[in-house]
């Protein structure tokens, strides 16, 4: 099993980054899965088409990170139908993520298609650098969140504005727990057992899934037509 790295509880200050690592704690912890949003196109299992970043290169490094709070599942994905996950870094617990060192400029173009808008404009990181949170719309995928730093970049990932019991949960479905299983897999090297038992008791998922459900699925082959 890989050993996670720990974020530094550095000051946060109004900078701005040429480098930031990306923290994803949904299915772009799965590396084929990110590689969408960075070049284009539509995935496997999926319903929307990517329009890719400016600069498609590869991240220059990936770690396991842990997250200060919770993953819970809510509202309807339109891209895999079920929930959604999300990050909620008030609450108690640690949410297990798959850091990408990528450019300030890549950041905001992942961003902008998490945030159903075109790329191609930077984000202003001024505020979420200065006090670790900052809303850039109302959207569910809108407000910025720095947690901590990593080899000196900030450590940004993107969520919702809410708290985690804030908005009704909703059981994610089968082809989105494949690319976090697959994700968890990749970054974290957990075996079957603790991916499956993770998924199935964040909020959301618990109650609707056991964790025997979804070790099963994340064995099954994706029957869907553009599943692999």
């Amino acid at each position: 099993m890989i050993i996670p790295r720990q974020l530094d509880r550095l000051e946060l200050g109004p900078t701005a980054p040429q480098r930031v690592w990306y923290a994803a704690f949904g299915s772009n912890m799965h590396a084929a899965r990110l590689a969408y949003y960075l070049a284009g196109g539509k995935p496997p299992g999926g319903r929307r088409t990517y329009p890719g970043c400016r600069d498609d290169r590869l991240p220059e490094q990936t770690e396991p990170v842990m997250l200060p709070g919770e993953l819970y599942f809510a509202l309807e994905s339109q891209a895999w139908t079920g929930g959604m996950a999300f990050y909620d870094p008030s609450s108690d617990g640690q949410t297990a993520a798959r850091a990408y060192l990528v450019t300030a400029e890549q950041f905001s173009d992942i961003a902008a298609q998490e945030m159903y808008r075109e790329p191609g404009a930077m984000l202003d990181l001024t505020k979420v650098l200065a006090s670790g949170r900052a809303e850039m719309g109302t959207g569910r995928y809108e407000t910025l969140v720095c947690p901590g730093y990593l080899d000196g970049h900030p450590v940004l990932t993107f969520t919702a504005p809410w708290g985690m019991r804030d908005v009704q949960w909703n059981a994610p479905a089968a082809t989105y727990l494949r690319h976090l299983g697959s994700g968890l897999g990749e970054a974290h090297g957990w075996p079957l057992e603790r991916i499956a038992e993770y998924l199935a008791t964040r909020p959301g998922a618990a109650g609707y899934w056991t964790a025997e459900a979804v070790a099963s699925v994340l064995q099954t082959k994706d029957e869907s037509p553009t599943g692999t």
